[in-house]
Formats: structure tokens, C-alpha cells, sequence
């Protein structure tokens, strides 16, 4: 079974590392900091939780539907936070049969979401998350030339949804009773994609944003 290469990629901020077991503690202590700011996100409480986490995106890593990172903040050089390149689809081939069912996987993911992305407090708002985005956008985009990433987020939540727009991507629209939240009550939620024809655009304004681009 052909996957994609799982890759480290590493910014001026941030390293995103595969997600491995040896994480778990750092997770632990990052998820611990102050749990009054995952109001509309789930993230595992204590090590029983964690592992269990972890172990399940190893699993859907195995299948070739997921590619999961913990986020290294380089200022600090903790682990602070975990997310990752999941719902991976591949339409090279034949298609599937029958419809909808989980066709083969292949060397290259022709969709993907960014999804499962959390932060320690101390984290948050300090371009962590934005330069975890970029990088994933680009694996994304120019090693794989998908067609699209999709982020989502709890309709509630504008503090994620301003961190989307933020990138530049589109509101496709909101799925209403869309799961389960993170509060225990049924969630809408907010579809955001970046088309391959808009990956330009989006790549410039966070150059912009993250400072790399060159003084004239």
C-alpha cells in the first residue's frame, strides 16, 4: 500500500513532528496549562486520554487518511499543541464500488483537510498556529497539488473562524446539526475550503503575515 512520505517541516516558529507516543507526556503537560480555553474544542484530559488520542490518529496514519504532527514551538522548545492533514482522498484509479465506499490509498492525496488543531494556552496568539497552517498548506499544495483543503470549525467558535478567514480561505457554508461538540450539545459548523487556484494568493498574505517576504 502506497502513502504519502510523512515529513517533518519546520518554520522560523514552529516544527511540526510526527505525532508519536513519545509525545504523550508533552501533550499532557500543553492540553494542562488552562482548559478554560478549549470551550468549543475537544482535547484529551490527562495521560489515559492522550494515549487513546494519539493511538487512534496512529491508526488512521496505518491507512493512509491522516498525517498527524505535535507542534514544536522553537522559542521554547516544548511540544505545545497537535494537529494534522486528515480526511485524505485519493481519486487516482479506478473509482471505488460501491459509491462512497473507501477506495485504495496512493502516494498522493488529491484532497485533504487541516483539522484536530489545538494549542496550549501559552501558545495561542503568538503566530504558532498561522505558521502550522502555512506549512501544512504547502506540503499541502506544493508537494502533494491537491485540489483543495478543507478547515472546519464550531459555528460558535469566532475565534477560530477569525483565524481562518484570516488565511484567506472561502465559506462554503454551515452544516447544521453537524456532530457532537466539544460541549456535549449538537454543533453547527462552519466549512471553509482553498482551491489550488487560490493557493497563490493565500501563500503571498501569509508571507506578508509571517514576515517572509523580502525587503525591496
Amino acid at each position: 500500500m502506497l502513502m504519502p512520505a510523512f515529513v517533518t517541516l519546520s518554520g522560523r516558529l514552529v516544527r511540526l513532528e510526527p505525532l508519536s507516543l513519545a509525545a504523550v507526556d508533552d501533550l499532557v503537560a500543553a492540553a494542562g496549562e488552562d482548559r478554560t480555553t478549549y470551550g468549543f474544542t475537544r482535547v484529551p484530559h490527562g495521560r489515559d486520554e492522550m494515549a487513546s488520542y494519539v493511538e487512534a490518529a496512529l491508526a488512521e496514519q496505518a491507512e493512509g487518511r491522516t498525517m498527524p504532527f505535535a507542534i514544536r514551538w522553537l522559542h521554547t522548545d516544548r511540544i505545545v499543541g497537535a494537529t494534522r492533514l486528515m480526511n485524505l482522498e485519493y481519486w487516482q484509479g479506478p473509482m471505488p464500488w460501491p459509491p462512497g465506499a473507501r477506495g485504495a490509498v496512493g502516494e498522493v492525496p488529491s484532497v485533504a483537510d487541516i483539522g484536530y488543531t489545538w494549542l496550549a494556552a501559552s501558545a495561542q496568539g503568538t503566530g504558532v498556529n498561522r505558521e502550522s497552517k502555512y506549512l501544512m498548506l504547502s506540503l499541502a499544495f506544493e508537494t502533494w497539488q491537491v485540489h483543495r483543503v478543507t478547515l472546519k470549525a464550531d459555528v460558535r467558535n469566532a475565534r477560530s473562524r477569525a483565524a481562518i478567514e484570516a488565511l484567506g480561505a472561502h465559506l462554503d457554508g454551515v452544516r447544521r446539526a453537524e456532530s457532537r461538540g466539544a460541549d456535549d450539545t449538537v454543533r453547527d459548523t462552519a466549512f471553509y475550503s482553498i482551491l489550488s487556484s487560490e493557493w497563490p494568493l493565500v501563500r503571498e498574505r501569509l508571507h506578508e503575515r509571517l514576515g517572509l517576504v523580502e525587503a525591496a
